[in-house]
């Protein structure tokens, strides 16, 4: 597999009131010229909820600008989903899919080498910000949830940085087929693959963990 396309707005969130006393960073807003990645993301990129987001695992988020139009076709034309950073990601992209990336994929992000870690499951936080009950309903079964990296390198990147393959996954690993097991897999139907998905490298350990639980360990 080959890539060929540049990275599209690169984003970081404050921290901002979101609902009633809760505050997120979920608005993602375009930053002008080249910014740090560190072992924890972004410069200048906050999480309200640690314990959900953010971390080595959870450093980048990065949301395919090809998923807009599906979501325009489900939703209408959300002021949200005339540019980039409706998701809260950090990286947008054409060309690259979650039918196609896969865990353990190694990229180069700018000067900075990533790595997928899993790919982002969805929660409350989208529903509430879209106004659309059945979202993450459909994230899930469609897949179209974008993905996490882990850095591996720290560096810089700027939009209009190339993005480029280093090396490839776990074969038949896609980020969309790991959602779909960690969020739908049972393990009557799905028993090797759960045992496997324990079992992966690169794979985040939650996501493990959710493997292990639907084995009933």
């Amino acid at each position: 597999m080959t890539i060929s396309t540049t990275i599209g707005p690169v984003m970081t969130g404050k921290i901002r009131p979101f609902r009633g006393d809760e505050g997120s960073a979920i608005d993602k807003r375009p930053v002008s010229g080249r910014v740090r990645i560190g072992p924890l993301g972004i410069e200048g990129d906050e999480q309200a909820d640690p314990v959900h987001h953010g971390g080595p695992d959870k450093a980048i988020h990065h949301y395919p600008f090809d998923n807009y139009p599906f979501w325009v076709d489900e939703i209408g034309d959300h002021p949200l989903l005339a540019a980039p950073g409706g998701f809260g990601e950090n990286i947008s992209t054409t060309r690259l899919g979650e039918d196609e990336m896969l865990i353990g994929d190694k990229l180069r992000l700018g000067t900075a080498l990533v790595e997928i870690s899993q790919g982002r499951q969805p929660c409350w936080k989208i529903e509430h910000r879209f106004g659309h009950k059945g979202m993450m309903a459909w994230i899930i079964e469609t897949g179209r949830c974008g993905w996490y990296y882990r850095v591996l390198e720290p560096g810089t990147v700027e939009e209009g940085d190339p993005i480029t393959l280093v090396e490839r996954g776990h074969e038949g690993w896609t980020v969309a087929w790991a959602l779909r097991l960690a969020m739908l897999g049972d393990a009557k139907h799905d028993r090797n693959w759960l045992e496997a998905m324990v079992d992966l490298p690169a794979l985040a350990e939650p996501w493990k963990a959710r493997a292990r639980k639907r084995l009933g360990r």
